[in-house]
């Protein structure tokens, strides 16, 4: 167990310095492994097929499939590092079967006009605000109207630096996944006048914190103040449906296909690597099959005799 122990803190290690993984991709990564080293019962077994295989067999009773796709991709890729560093002689992974079904999920997304009134009851309590309800709002209408502008991730959001915001040349520097940076440019004057409203009340907060968006400590916003946040402005709305973060993301991505905007070009600006991942809002475009089935199929053109 010492062995299996020292491994997983060397290969953590490796993952930091030498892979530059982000904190949350080590997060998980030393969760998976300690929960591995716990199931364990003796060190040497721990490296064999039949552990490896009885530990997957209660991942998929305990857990759903995304969680646990998660889970043997941990395992993997550090099977794989003591088998890079020479301290596995076999590795079992490739004799094992891994491969299951995964239910195709179809992402969730905010209807325009609840993201219409969602955005008018924003502006509407920033006006019914006193001083200090007043900063926060103009600080929620800049993270809200910046989550849809640009479709980016809640984390890519709230890791944003001030020096990544170049509002002169209406730009967004973000940096996604795997340390990949993209550039967006912000379109939409009054996105960028609510951002300017922000960075200029939020100035000494943000020189202070480091970090282009704050909390009332002058900290780092975090990922669940704006879950609250969106929750908080959804029942002031009236809107009944649950609303997440992410949801603006999956909203950007399906109503610019309903636009006719190249799905490449969507692919890029929500930084996917494959484009299979963003094929997945082509079934969920269900506006622009409507539009397509009833003013453009080529039946509307047919002279049928007798019809």
């Amino acid at each position: 167990m010492n062995t299996l122990n020292t491994y997983i803190t060397e290969y953590i290690d490796y993952c930091r310095y030498r892979k530059r993984l982000d904190c949350k991709t080590l997060k998980a990564y030393r969760i998976d492994l300690t929960q591995y080293k716990s199931f364990c019962p003796a060190s040497p077994d721990c490296f064999s097929k039949n552990t490896l295989d009885i530990f997957i067999t209660t991942l998929h009773q305990k857990y759903k499939t995304k969680t646990v796709k998660r889970k043997i991709a941990s395992l993997k890729a550090f099977f794989h590092y003591l088998e890079y560093r020479e301290l596995l002689s076999d590795n079992p992974f490739p004799k094992l079967d891994i491969r299951f079904r995964e239910p195709k999920l179809l992402p969730k997304t905010i209807p325009f006009h609840s993201i219409q009134t969602f955005l008018s009851t924003l502006y509407t309590q920033k006006e019914a605000a006193s001083g200090y309800q007043l900063r926060c709002h103009i600080r929620d209408i800049a993270v809200i109207e910046l989550l849809f502008a640009t479709g980016m991730r809640i984390s890519e959001l709230c890791s944003l630096k001030p020096s990544d915001i170049d509002l002169n040349s209406s730009t967004v520097l973000i940096y996604g996944k795997g340390a990949k940076e993209r550039i967006l440019q912000i379109g939409n004057q009054e996105v960028l006048s609510a951002l300017l409203l922000y960075q200029k009340i939020f100035a000494e907060d943000i020189a202070a914190c480091g970090y282009f968006f704050v909390n009332r400590l002058r900290h780092k916003l975090s990922d669940q103040s704006v879950r609250f946040m969106i929750n908080r402005y959804a029942k002031l709305a009236g809107i009944s449906q649950h609303i997440t973060p992410h949801m603006f993301r999956h909203s950007f991505a399906t109503l610019l296909l309903e636009q006719d905007v190249d799905i490449r070009y969507i692919q890029r600006m929500l930084g996917h690597s494959s484009i299979s991942t963003t094929e997945i809002y082509t079934h969920v475009s269900n506006t622009k099959q409507k539009d397509i089935l009833v003013h453009r199929h080529p039946r509307n053109w047919m002279e049928v005799n007798g019809g």
